[in-house]
C-alpha cells in the first residue's frame, strides 16, 4: 500500500514537473518565433542590400567606363582643335604675305601708270596698265575677303581650345557686337538673333538682352549660322519675357586689341 501511495507520488509530481515545463517552453514560443522572424527579415535584408550593393558598383563601373571614353574623346577634340587653330593661323600668315605683295604690285602698277601718262604711250600699254590694276585691286579684295574669313575661323577656334582647356571659362565677344531679337520661341524659351558668324557671333558666348535700357534676360549662343544664330534663355536670368526688337550686347566683352 505505501509503495502504491509512493509511486502515484511519484506520476504527480512528474505530471507537475511536466505541467510546468510545457507552459514555460509556451512562454518561449512566441519570442522563439520572433527571433526566427527577425533573423529571417535580416537576412533577406541583407541580400537585398548586397544585390543593391552589387547593381551600383556595376552602374558606377559602367559609369567609369563612359567617362574615361569620354576624356579621352574631349583630349582628341582638343588636340584636333589645336591642329585646326595652328593650321589656320598659319594659313593667315600666307594671306597677309600675299597681300602685302598685292599692294606692293598695285602701288607699282599705280605709278607706273600715272608715269606712262605723262609720256606717249600707246592706247594698247594703257588698255594693259589698267587691266593690270584691276586684277591686282580684285586679288586685294579677294585675299582681304579670305583673311577676315580665316580671322573669325580662328578666334572660333581658339575659342573652342579654351573651352576643352577650361570648361568653365566664358567665351568673349566682341565688344562692340550688338544685334536684336528676331524671334521669340517662349515655349522652349530660345530667341533667334540677326547677328551670327560674319559679325563675329561665337558658340556659347552669352547675351545680355535689354529694353529701353532695363535688363530683360541672359541668353547663350547654341547654334551660328551666317547672318543670324539661335540662342537659348539662361535659367535664372529671365526678369522679363523677351521680345522681338530687344537688344542684345555681351555679358562678357573681349578686350580691344
Amino acid at each position: 500500500m505505501l509503495l502504491r501511495i509512493s509511486l502515484i507520488v511519484a506520476i504527480l509530481a512528474g505530471l507537475g514537473a511536466g505541467v510546468v515545463s510545457y507552459f514555460e517552453f509556451t512562454d518561449k514560443i512566441p519570442a522563439l518565433t520572433k527571433q526566427r522572424d527577425d533573423e529571417n527579415t535580416a537576412k533577406k535584408q541583407a541580400l537585398t542590400e548586397l544585390a543593391s550593393t552589387k547593381n551600383t558598383l556595376k552602374k558606377t563601373q559602367g559609369e567609369l567606363a563612359q567617362t574615361q571614353t569620354e576624356l579621352a574623346d574631349t583630349k582628341s577634340e582638343r588636340d584636333k582643335a589645336a591642329a585646326r587653330a595652328d593650321a589656320q593661323a598659319k594659313r593667315a600668315d600666307e594671306l597677309s604675305v600675299k597681300l602685302t605683295k598685292a599692294i606692293s604690285e598695285r602701288d607699282d602698277a599705280q605709278n607706273q601708270l600715272a608715269s606712262y601718262k605723262a609720256t606717249d604711250l600707246t592706247p594698247d600699254q594703257v588698255i594693259k596698265l589698267n587691266k593690270n590694276l584691276k586684277e591686282s585691286l580684285a586679288e586685294i579684295d579677294a585675299i582681304n575677303a579670305e583673311k577676315a574669313v580665316q580671322q573669325r575661323e580662328i578666334v572660333r577656334l581658339k575659342t573652342q581650345l579654351l573651352k576643352y582647356e577650361d570648361p568653365d571659362s566664358f567665351v568673349k565677344l566682341r565688344a562692340d557686337l550688338k544685334g536684336k531679337i528676331v524671334d521669340v520661341d517662349p515655349k522652349w524659351d530660345f530667341v533667334i538673333l540677326d547677328i551670327g558668324e560674319e559679325q563675329g557671333a561665337l558658340q556659347d558666348g552669352e547675351l545680355l538682352v535689354s529694353r529701353e535700357g532695363k535688363l530683360v534676360a541672359k541668353v547663350i549662343i547654341r547654334r551660328v549660322e551666317k547672318d543670324r544664330c539661335i540662342a537659348n534663355i539662361v535659367p535664372g536670368w529671365k526678369l522679363g519675357d523677351p521680345i522681338e526688337g530687344d537688344e542684345v550686347t555681351p555679358a562678357h566683352p573681349a578686350p580691344a586689341s
